[in-house]
């Protein structure tokens, strides 16, 4: 066949990809063998953003001598030149700003241990919807109800689950997950994940110590190494990702896995986290990547969505300097609490802590000594109270709220909060507490606990002044 006759038949870029055929079955070298005027120029004068590893066409060169090894362009060139399968593809690789709309045709060869496919592609400079959704129905129909359950929910993390759970039966996997990274506190955090029944393999809050946001940062830059995804089926490509990245190759291996498949989420160009099947069905890996190219994409945007939400009710409700709840959210609390009296939730104590020198702190060192102050009354808190029942509820007023509580716990309480303070240079309250049987009578509690730390901030300055 002339290979050179049919690529300048194609107006579209296209090339002849020559796929080698050891003799255990597995694939050799992957070959350009040539390609028309459009493809070359794709090389030797690439579009914005586009160069390759180098700017010049080298006829029957391996295709890593353009690209990084991309494991699943690799994949497609075998399916379609050895197994003769026609294949689409419409993707964006991290490694450029623009998206591929790809074909692979199996051709015919006389070779014994040579198969060839063409690869003909389109660069689009923005994503065009109408062929993200170009495919087959049942795919489609997985994609829309990935979308219609999160659309729907009311709870976000439970239809996340359910979703978590349809992709795991998807990819016929042991595990699936979600993984969300906070790059600034160099963390992660599981959103939903499902595991199969007598897996071996263990949910990945096992994992999440303070070291794996290390191994997930590397997954960007070593194993997806410049295509949209890593899908490694086998031996063969595992081996790929032990010479990218071998510390999380031996955390694979070490906790059971033994191929997997790995999508990157992003929303408005922001890395948020990773969905990944271990232990997946290969057979299926052309059908995962398909559906999860598209699901991602929709995954990436609705999480966008909630972790904004997340974020805006956190900037809402939390005080941004000591990182407790403020005023507003403490005045909801109260509310709830009064607003129906006939749903008593039974005791309740309350405790006012007033920072004692805070305003001399921010006169004579300045105001950056004052927060610091404000930052090691909230830290001392937390270690006796629930961060969520703390309250910031003027400049240096805290306000601490217990449930099923009598007067005596609540004296315990503010002893606490008196011997933890001694660990902190120059950390002093003022406290007072109170309590009531009944939950709808809180503010009772409050006025009781406000005159009492009143009075001790009285005893305090009078000391003090003597002194």
């Amino acid at each position: 066949m002339d290979y050179q006759a049919f690529c300048d038949a194609n107006a579209a870029m296209t090339c002849v990809v020559s796929v080698e055929k050891l003799k255990d079955g597995r694939p050799g070298k992957f070959r350009i063998v040539t390609g028309n005027k459009a493809y070359i120029d794709s090389i030797e004068h690439p579009a914005p953003g586009t160069r390759m590893l180098t700017d010049r066409f080298i006829p029957n060169s391996e295709y890593t001598l353009y690209l990084t090894r991309d494991l699943n362009f690799e994949d497609y060139c075998y399916r379609a030149a050895v197994e003769g399968k026609c294949l689409h593809s419409y993707a964006h690789p991290d490694r450029m700003p623009v998206w591929f709309n790809m074909t692979f045709l199996p051709l015919s060869s006389d070779e014994e241990d040579m198969a060839y496919c063409s690869y003909t592609m389109e660069i689009n400079m923005e994503a065009h919807t109408e062929k993200m959704s170009a495919i087959s129905g049942d795919l489609a129909s997985a994609v829309l109800e990935t979308g219609l359950k999160i659309r729907g929910a009311s709870d976000f993390r439970k239809a996340m689950q359910d979703v978590i759970k349809d992709i795991r039966d998807l990819c016929d996997a042991e595990h699936c997950c979600v993984l969300l990274m906070n790059h600034a506190e160099h963390c992660c955090t599981v959103l939903c994940e499902a595991l199969s029944d007598n897996t071996v393999l263990k949910p990945m809050g096992v994992y999440l110590d303070e070291n794996f946001y290390r191994i997930a940062a590397s997954w960007e830059s070593t194993v997806i190494a410049g295509s949209n995804c890593l899908i490694a089926k086998n031996d063969h490509d595992m081996e790929v990702v032990r010479e990218r990245n071998p510390v999380w190759y031996e955390s694979i291996t070490a906790a059971g896995g033994k191929n997997i498949v790995l999508f990157p989420l992003r929303s408005q160009g922001e890395l948020l986290g990773y969905i990944w099947a271990i232990n997946f069905n290969p057979e299926n890996s052309v059908k995962i990547k398909e559906t999860l190219e598209l699901s991602t994409f929709i995954l990436g945007s609705e999480i966008g969505n909630y972790l904004m939400i997340d974020r805006l009710k956190i900037l809402s409700s939390r005080d941004m300097l000591t990182g407790v709840m403020n005023r507003n959210e403490m005045n909801n609390y109260v509310d709830r609490l009064t607003r129906d009296p006939e749903k008593d939730e039974g005791s309740v104590g309350v405790i006012f802590a007033d920072l004692n020198g805070l305003k001399k702190k921010n006169d004579n060192e300045g105001h950056e000594a004052g927060d610091q102050l404000l930052r090691n009354a909230a830290a001392c808190l937390r270690r006796i109270f629930d961060e969520e029942r703390i309250f910031r509820a003027g400049g240096d007023e805290f306000v601490m709220f217990l449930s099923d509580i009598t007067e005596a716990d609540v004296a315990e309480k503010i002893a606490m909060i008196r011997e933890k303070s001694q660990e902190y240079e120059g950390l002093s309250f003022s406290i007072g507490g109170g309590c009531t049987p009944h939950s709808g009578d809180i503010r009772k509690a409050l006025r009781m606990a406000d005159q009492r730390m009143y009075e001790d901030k009285r005893v305090y300055y009078e000391t003090h002044t003597r002194i």
